[in-house]
C-alpha cells in the first residue's frame, strides 16, 4: 500500500478548515484539506451559506497574521456599537436599548462582518497562492489510525495518506471525533434560525443590533451597501414551529413581520435573499485532542449565533494551536503538544458555552415577569461600568 505524506492532514474544508489551511500553510506546513461537498461560492447558488460572520477583533488579528485579511478587508462592514434591544412589552416597541461602543475603549471596532459565501470564495482564491497547501474538495475521511508517532489516514478515493497531525474541523457531527471515540455533551432547545440579507431605508450606522423578545433573539449585522441601499444580516431565532410558520409566508406578509419584529428599527426592511434554516443546539466535547489529532470548531463546540462567539471560539482554537506548532515544528502532533492545546481551549470554550446557554434561555423568556426580569438585568449590566467595561474588552481582545 502506497501512502502519501503530510505534516497536517484536515479533515473539513467550512470556513474554519480553510482558514486552518491558510494559517498552517502559511506558516510553512504541508497541508491538504478534504470536504464532501466542494464550497459554494456564490450569494444566489443552491446551498450557498447566507450567515455571516462578525471577526471580533483578535480573530481579525489572526487574520493579518496568516496573511488574510486584506483580501477580506474590501469586503467587511466595521461593527462599532454592540446594541441590546429589550421588546418584550408591546409588539413591535423597543422599551429598552443599550448601546456598547468601542470607541469608549479603543480606536478599533468590536469587529468586522462579512458574508459566509464570500468569506469561502476568497479564501479559496488565497489557497491557490500557497504551494504547500492543498484543498480536495468532494473527498472525506473514511479511516483513522493513530499512533505514536503518526495518524493514519484513508479517504474516500481510496488514497492513504500519512500525516504527523489530523485537524478534525468536520462540523457537529464529526466523523473524526468519532473516530476517537470522543463523547460530547449536546443541549437542544427547540430552537431554529431563519439566516438571510436584507436591505432597508434607515443606515445601519455600523451597529450591529440583537432585539430580544420571546423564543430567541433577532440580530442585525450590518453588511456593505447593496446595490446603493444599506444591508444588513440577518438571524431570526424562534422556536421551531415558529419558523416553519415565518418561512411558509408569501414574501411581503414576511417582510412585514420582519419588520416588526425588529421594531422597525431599520425601516422597512426587504429581504433580498432566499432563506436558509439551521438548527440551533449547543455541543462540547469531553476532550479537545486526541492520539496525533486535534478538534476544532463545531467538531469540539457549537454554541447558538448569539454575541458573535461560534466562530471567533473557532479562530481562536487555531490561535492556540498554530502557536504551539509554530513555536516547535519539530513537535507537531506530539502528545506534549496536544495536551497543551487541550489544557489551553477546553477550560474557555466550556465556560463560554456555558454563558451562552444562560443568554440564550433568557432570550427565549416569554411570561410578561421573566421578560421584565430581562430588561431590569440589562439595565444594571450596562449601568455598572465594571461589568460593561469588562464585557467590551472581551468582545475587542483586551485584558
Amino acid at each position: 500500500m502506497i501512502r502519501q505524506t503530510v505534516d497536517i492532514l484536515i479533515s473539513g474544508g467550512g470556513v474554519a478548515g480553510l482558514a486552518a489551511s491558510i494559517g498552517f500553510g502559511s506558516a510553512g506546513f504541508s497541508v491538504l484539506c478534504v470536504d464532501p461537498a466542494a464550497p459554494v461560492t456564490d450569494r444566489l447558488s443552491a446551498g450557498a451559506d447566507l450567515r455571516s460572520t462578525a471577526f471580533l477583533m483578535p480573530s481579525v488579528t489572526l487574520l493579518q497574521e496568516i496573511g488574510l485579511w486584506d483580501r477580506l478587508s474590501p469586503f467587511a462592514a466595521a461593527l462599532q456599537i454592540m446594541r441590546i434591544v429589550d421588546a418584550g412589552g408591546a409588539a413591535g416597541e423597543a422599551r429598552l436599548s443599550r448601546d456598547f461602543d468601542a470607541a469608549d475603549l479603543s480606536e478599533h471596532p468590536f469587529g468586522y462582518n462579512l458574508p459566509n459565501w464570500l468569506l469561502r470564495r476568497e479564501m479559496l482564491a488565497h489557497l491557490d497562492s500557497l504551494p504547500n497547501v492543498r484543498f480536495r474538495p468532494g473527498l472525506s475521511t473514511t479511516q483513522l489510525i493513530t499512533r505514536e508517532s503518526e495518524a493514519l489516514v484513508g479517504l474516500s478515493d481510496g488514497s492513504n495518506w500519512r500525516a504527523r497531525l489530523v485537524i478534525g474541523a468536520d462540523g457537529r457531527n464529526s466523523a473524526v471525533r468519532q473516530a476517537l471515540g470522543i463523547d460530547v455533551k449536546t443541549t437542544r432547545y427547540g430552537q431554529k434560525a431563519l439566516a438571510f440579507t436584507t436591505t432597508h431605508p434607515i443606515p445601519h450606522q455600523n451597529i450591529s443590533t440583537e432585539v430580544h423578545r420571546s423564543g430567541g433573539p433577532f440580530t442585525m449585522v450590518p453588511l456593505p451597501d447593496h446595490e446603493g441601499q444599506p444591508a444588513s444580516a440577518v438571524v431570526w431565532m424562534e422556536k421551531g414551529a415558529e419558523i416553519a410558520r415565518l418561512a411558509a409566508l408569501p414574501q411581503p406578509a414576511f417582510e412585514a413581520e420582519m419588520t416588526l419584529r425588529a421594531c422597525h428599527i431599520l425601516g422597512p426592511m426587504t429581504r433580498i435573499s432566499p432563506l436558509t434554516i439551521w438548527p440551533i443546539i449547543s455541543q462540547i466535547a469531553t476532550r479537545m485532542s486526541g492520539q496525533r489529532t486535534a478538534l476544532m470548531a463545531e467538531a469540539a463546540h457549537v454554541v447558538p449565533p448569539i454575541g458573535a462567539q461560534g466562530l471567533n471560539m473557532s479562530l481562536a482554537d487555531l490561535t492556540t494551536l498554530r502557536a504551539l506548532a509554530v513555536a516547535d515544528p519539530a513537535a507537531l502532533g506530539s502528545a506534549k503538544m496536544l495536551a497543551a492545546y487541550h489544557d489551553r481551549r477546553h477550560r474557555d470554550v466550556q465556560i463560554r458555552v456555558a454563558g451562552i446557554n444562560a443568554l440564550n434561555r433568557a432570550s427565549m423568556m416569554g411570561a410578561p415577569i421573566l421578560r421584565d426580569l430581562r430588561a431590569s438585568t440589562l439595565g444594571a449590566l450596562y449601568s455598572a461600568a465594571p461589568i460593561r467595561k469588562t464585557l467590551m474588552k472581551a468582545g475587542l481582545g483586551l485584558r
